[in-house]
């Protein structure tokens, strides 16, 4: 003869059941944010290349803009000797 279950055991089942599955979320949650974390990782290597570039890009622009009165007057003074 078997014993049907009874209601402790049906809840604990169904909890046991909620926790895996709370699990599971979990870990796909936990693996969506790695995943997003090598995207960040990539975004963030794109954006010191890019801000590099455009250091660079407006350091010599602003040289051509804003010439240097006292180095040009030190150059003439060096081309005079």
């Amino acid at each position: 003869m078997q014993a049907q279950p009874t209601n402790a055991t049906q809840a604990k089942d169904r909890h046991y059941m909620q926790l895996s599955h709370s699990l599971a979320r979990l870990s796909r949650a936990v693996a969506q944010t790695a995943d997003l974390c090598e995207v960040l990782k990539m975004n963030l290597d794109s954006m010191r290349v890019l801000t590099a570039s455009h250091a660079a890009q407006f350091m010599t622009v602003a040289a051509q803009l804003n010439p240097d009165p006292e180095r040009d007057t030190s150059m003439d003074v060096q081309q005079g000797d």
